[in-house]
């Protein structure tokens, strides 16, 4: 009978990684933030969980201006899709984890315009999404014991005449003003926004992001572990531990106070790029606690080097399913 539990769930485990992995790999022109949601409503129906998307018009009314601004050079209009698990025994007892995945299902850099020696590889910005929702599917399928919030803000960011521009400020769902240094540094924006949201309207005990954040993760530490940036050990220490027993590994990297300088603005609350060449993954990780600072339990996963890479079972890169057996383990 174990045996059996044991193959069910490697089975459902295998076919959630797939879904994502195909998801990630969908090209730019057909995976918009709306086939996104549409995928989230779909699996929502089929295994159990509660979805909710709010279009362009709902994202202005409820003041999601940094999705808004990220979004705002796209012919496709950008979503923030909602995800609710809640297992049919809960209790006011049962723990809440919170998860926030970036979803750009394109990146050309915006203004600050990305080379084009690897640009077709952008179609894999939303490498965090799909972690938060696999990670979401499969704990349906699972029925875990544990409440589970998902917010994914989804946009693209294209080059227009209404695209946000390098010296603009920017309002954001918290009300903190944001000066644009660099439109290349995106995800950070819709993060920002997607943090303050879920902070402010479901109170999670536990919240983790996950983002293909910045090439400076990779830099640090190649394509063997994504980056981990919390203020809290003891969660730092579960993360860690559970990246080594399901081997999708995870190191952490500081975020002390002396790096507070680097997203500091003359003209806005914060800026979204320090303009440095150095410490560009916790700079960037400075910028996101910025909008949840007051949460206990917190962490910033970056995954830009373990979500989308070469593989054996392909002719060119490729996402991994990365974050969905992290999350649900």
């Amino acid at each position: 009978k174990q045996a059996k539990a044991l193959a069910q769930e490697g089975y459902l485990t295998a076919c959630t990684q797939i879904e994502m992995i195909k998801l990630v790999n969908s090209p730019g022109n057909e995976k918009t933030p709306r086939f996104i949601a549409d995928y989230a409503i779909q699996s929502g129906k089929k295994n159990g969980f509660k979805v909710d998307v709010l279009g362009e018009t709902e994202l202005k009314k409820e003041g999601l201006h940094a999705v808004l601004a990220v979004g705002g050079g796209s012919q496709y209009e950008s979503v923030l899709i909602k995800m609710e698990y809640k297992p049919k025994k809960s209790t006011s007892k049962t723990p809440t984890l919170g998860l926030v995945g970036k979803g750009i299902t394109f990146d050309t850099g915006g203004l600050s315009i990305k080379g084009s020696n690897n640009m077709h590889y952008m179609k894999s910005d939303m490498g965090g999404a799909a972690a938060v929702l696999g990670a979401i599917e499969l704990a349906a399928k699972l029925q875990l014991n544990i409440h589970l919030v998902g917010i994914i803000p989804s946009a693209e960011n294209a080059v227009d005449a209404k695209s946000v521009k390098p010296g603009d400020v920017i309002n954001s769902y918290s009300g903190k003003t944001i000066e644009i240094i660099d439109t290349d540094a995106e995800g950070r924006l819709i993060l920002a926004d997607g943090l303050a949201y879920i902070q402010k309207n479901y109170q999670p005990e536990i919240v983790l992001d996950l983002a293909t954040l910045t090439g400076s993760t990779v830099r640090a530490l190649g394509y063997a572990a994504g980056g981990l940036f919390t203020q809290n050990d003891t969660l730092a220490a579960e993360l860690m531990d559970v990246g080594q027993q399901t081997h999708e590994r995870l190191w952490a990297l500081p975020l002390w106070d002396d790096y507070e300088p680097d997203i500091a603005s003359d003209i806005a609350d914060v800026r979204n790029f320090s303009g440095k060449m150095v410490a560009g993954a916790i700079s960037a990780g400075k910028f996101l606690e910025y909008f949840i600072k007051e949460h206990p339990k917190w962490a910033h996963l970056d995954i830009a080097g373990v979500a989308f890479g070469d593989s054996e079972y392909t002719k060119m890169k490729s996402a991994t399913g990365y974050g969905v057996r992290l999350l649900v383990a």
